[in-house]
């Protein structure tokens, strides 16, 4: 039996009434904008019902710098003018510049063309992807410890930090949003992206938006977290009526690219201006020249020409410079110098001196024996300690060592394959713990970072093989090429030991660690402790330098925590990679050693007070 209308609920009628007024009003805006149209009158836009009139020459303060909105500009000098007031240590863009060759034309001392792709995702035409997020999700920014930590991830990727209080005082705003990528497990924040509204930012006629600051942490495990960011992005103003989202990328960035195009944007004919400036100075001077360097060298090589050293490339490959100042020239390879004897550098090379000297300084050593000992003497050895490394007592970069063994065919091969690096061959009590790894300059500890051994996450689909491989593709890209994990029978035995096969699939959410070693050129990651190890450990690391006499070195210790007094001393390296432990200072010490006049006088005077 149907239904008399008449007897429809009050929800009913107040729905019917509530869509004539919405009609209603449609139809009278709409008749609005086709008089101003007639009258030769730009007519304001709305957004969610409300008009929105065009701001002019807006720019949007984004806590990085300012984006300066070239479209709200009625000519060059006043954008030339606005660009002209960029605050010290910030970076401000001009950008939707459609005749970049005028206002270059008129200050072309002052700015440049940035080298850098706009790309246009249309949202009527996108479609969110079925699947969801595996191991970590995205939301809003909500407390101060996530300002902190996207700073965090910007100073790895050597972005301009935000001031964190910008983060706070905007997270309530519609005009800037922010992103987060959260992983399930730890609740530490993997990544981070920012949007802007550009109807609530200016009035933007063609209801616009676009993505900026888009980071990933290098040293995430979870795929897909940068693609989640985006998403997330475009299906949150995809709901606020915007048109499209629009995004800036450097025209050799091909992996950001490959995501973009996988994702549906299209290049579109923008461009950006800025400023000629210290921190946007790779962008204008031309190709860099010390694009062989590695990583290791070219911060150091950096951040001597920033303070106006004279730099000589002696062998790029090998990652040797020269560096002058003034009357004194100092060779270096990386962070190894003419400051590090010979005698320092021996006393590194061979683990069981150094377990014997810092040992005799008071530094906590674990037990050791020599691997040409009586096969009884070594079955007597790992029955006390329960489970062995075996490593070369010569060797760097991790080559040659296996981690918690015990089986006695394992020690053997182990032990031979340790001989393939080194003559001689040392058994090691294993300790269970993080590898804490304590950057000392001039006898001061300058860095702090626990290290951690490789690791992949299942997503029930790959074999650990193929994981590991997409695992050692990040690593790689994240280090310039010095980080990939190896495919070879350490790692086969550490993927067995965990109860999996390389050729097997992972469970989804299943995370193995798929080596022991925690070396960074093997796939390993850091994480910065600098401001939380126990003063304990601070003043082992210096002993152990003293004991050694050597004047820049990594320290390794085994930890249970950085912030507790317990640790064992595993070795000293002789050329620590300073450029894995930004943010923090290492290659302003480093310099700072090598050439203490080229430190101000005034910082200097502080530092001796």
């Amino acid at each position: 039996m149907a239904k008399d209308k008449s007897t429809g609920s009050g929800k009913d009628a107040a729905k019917a009434g509530r869509a004539n007024r919405e009609r209603h009003t449609s139809d009278a805006y709409s008749h609005r904008l086709r008089r101003m149209r007639d009258q030769g009158l730009k007519p304001p836009i709305a957004q969610f019902g409300r008009e929105v009139e065009m701001k002019p020459e807006f720019a949007l303060d984004c806590g990085w710098g300012r984006l300066v909105f070239a479209q709200t500009f009625d000519s060059a000098t006043k954008m030339i003018a606005a660009l002209s007031a960029e605050q010290p240590d910030r970076r401000d863009i001009a950008v939707y510049v459609r005749d970049p060759h005028v206002l270059l034309a008129n200050a072309p001392q002052e700015l440049f063309l940035d080298p850098s792709h706009m790309f246009r995702l249309d949202l009527s035409r996108y479609r969110p992807s079925q699947k969801t997020p595996k191991g970590f999700f995205i939301r809003r920014l909500t407390s101060q410890s996530d300002a902190e930590a996207i700073n965090r991830i910007y100073a790895t990727r050597s972005m301009v930090p935000v001031p964190p209080d910008f983060f706070w005082a905007t997270r309530d705003a519609r005009t800037i949003v922010y992103f987060v990528a959260e992983d399930e497990q730890t609740g530490e924040v993997l990544g981070t992206v920012t949007g802007v509204d550009h109807v609530r930012a200016f009035g933007d006629s063609e209801r616009g938006s676009s993505l900026w600051c888009l980071a990933i942490d290098p040293v995430a495990r979870h795929p897909g977290i940068g693609e989640a960011l985006v998403r997330r992005l475009a299906e949150y103003f995809t709901t606020r009526g915007a048109a499209f989202l629009d995004l800036s990328v450097l025209h050799d960035n091909k992996q950001a690219i490959a995501l973009y195009e996988k994702l549906g944007f299209q290049r579109v004919s923008f461009f950006s201006v800025k400023r000629k400036n210290p921190i946007n100075e790779t962008l204008f001077t031309g190709p860099d020249t010390d694009a062989a360097l590695n990583p290791y060298a070219k911060i150091i090589v950096s951040e001597a020409r920033r303070r106006g050293i004279h730099v000589q490339i002696v062998d790029a490959e090998g990652g040797f410079f020269r560096l002058t100042y003034g009357g004194r020239s100092i060779l270096c390879r990386e962070s190894l110098s003419d400051l590090t004897s010979a005698v320092a550098m021996s006393i590194c090379d061979d683990k069981s001196v150094t377990r014997r000297i810092v040992s005799a300084a008071g530094v906590r050593v674990p037990a050791q024996l020599d691997a040409s000992a009586r096969p009884d003497e070594i079955a007597e050895f790992v029955k006390r300690c329960g489970s062995v490394v075996v490593k070369p007592a010569r060797g760097e970069q991790g080559r040659g060592i296996s981690i918690d063994i015990h089986d006695p065919e394992e020690i053997r091969a182990a032990i031979e394959k340790a001989r393939s690096v080194s003559d001689t061959v040392l058994l090691e009590e294993y300790v269970k713990g993080d590898d804490l790894r304590l950057v000392v300059i001039n006898y001061r500890v300058v860095a702090a970072a626990i290290r951690r051994p490789p690791a992949v996450v299942g997503n029930g689909v790959a074999t650990v093989r193929e994981l590991i491989a997409a695992q050692s593709r990040r690593r790689s890209a994240a280090t310039g090429g010095e980080a990939k994990i190896p495919l070879d029978a350490e790692t086969e035995r550490t993927v067995r030991g965990a109860g999996y096969e390389l050729d097997g699939v992972l469970p989804a959410e299943e995370q193995i660690a798929v080596r022991k070693t925690a070396n960074l050129h093997t796939g390993g990651t850091i994480h910065d402790v600098t401001d939380s190890v126990n003063v304990t450990l601070l003043d082992a690391a210096v002993a152990a330098a003293r004991a050694i006499d050597i004047p820049v070195t990594g320290i390794d210790f085994l930890v249970q925590s950085p912030r507790r007094p317990d640790y064992v001393f595993i070795e000293a390296n002789e050329r620590p990679g300073l450029a894995n432990h930004e943010p923090q200072p290492t290659a302003e010490r480093f310099v700072d050693l090598l050439f203490p006049l080229s430190v101000p006088a005034s910082v200097r005077q502080n530092r001796q007070k």
